[in-house]
């Protein structure tokens, strides 16, 4: 059993499956919401859930401003169990019982012309990494140009292989656990000129010296979304 940590379902009580799934644990799911609130990307998001397990990752951002999730998670207990933390937390999520390769696969087009803003893939420690490559790469015409991506590895697991439309912007460690951030490429004269390193919560230490030098660049991406999100109204 699991809770969401904070926003307006804060405290909700989430179930989990009795095997099959490795659900992020409250402490590393404070922590890194708690970076995704300093990046400014999660008010109005709309956020695709990947290996979703309980959907604690979608279900905590709803509650923290997120406007709707899709949940996709392939074993059919573990998306009961997801169905069933929807209705008990009454946010806006969809699951759907499908393998993540596959349901990415069923959407073709130009890439970075998607409507999602923040996606979470949270894989089992063993996947392959050919399918941890084919699923970023299924990313493609899912995603916009202003969007986010989460992923949850073990520290012992070697770092993503990203496209060519991502590229790393941070990556956080807690524990056993480290998150990557990877973005599609901004203009250069979108990038600010301020190292946003400041402010950031004490409890996650950054693994990223490659991309160290580059500035966050999400307090301009969540202005481009808002921005996007008024021409359409």
């Amino acid at each position: 059993m699991t809770r969401i940590v904070a926003g307006s379902a804060k405290g909700r009580t989430l179930a989990v499956p009795k095997s099959g799934t490795r659900p992020t644990s409250e402490r590393v799911r404070e922590a890194l919401f708690s970076r995704l609130d300093h990046m400014s990307v999660l008010d109005g998001a709309v956020v695709l859930d990947l290996y979703a397990g309980t959907g604690a990752l979608g279900l905590e951002a709803l509650s923290r401003g997120a406007a709707t999730a899709t949940l996709v998670e392939r074993a059919s207990g573990a998306a009961r169990v997801a169905t069933s933390n929807v209705r008990s937390t009454g946010l806006s999520a969809r699951v759907v019982t499908a393998d993540a390769r596959a349901y990415l696969a069923a959407r073709s087009g130009q890439a970075l012309s998607g409507e999602v803003d923040l996606v979470f893939i949270d894989p089992p420690y063993d996947i392959a990494e050919v399918d941890m490559t084919a699923v970023l790469e299924g990313l493609a015409p899912w995603i916009g140009p202003d969007a986010l991506v989460v992923v949850e590895r073990s520290t012992r697991a070697p770092a993503p292989t990203w496209p060519t439309f991502l590229i790393l912007e941070d990556a956080r460690a807690w524990g056993e656990t480290v998150a990557y951030f990877a973005g599609p490429p901004l203009p250069e004269a979108e990038l600010e000129d301020t190292d946003e390193s400041a402010g950031t919560p004490a409890s996650s230490m950054s693994v990223c010296a490659a991309c160290a030098r580059r500035p966050w660049t999400g307090t301009r991406r969540a202005r481009r979304r808002s921005g996007r999100a008024r021409a359409l109204t």
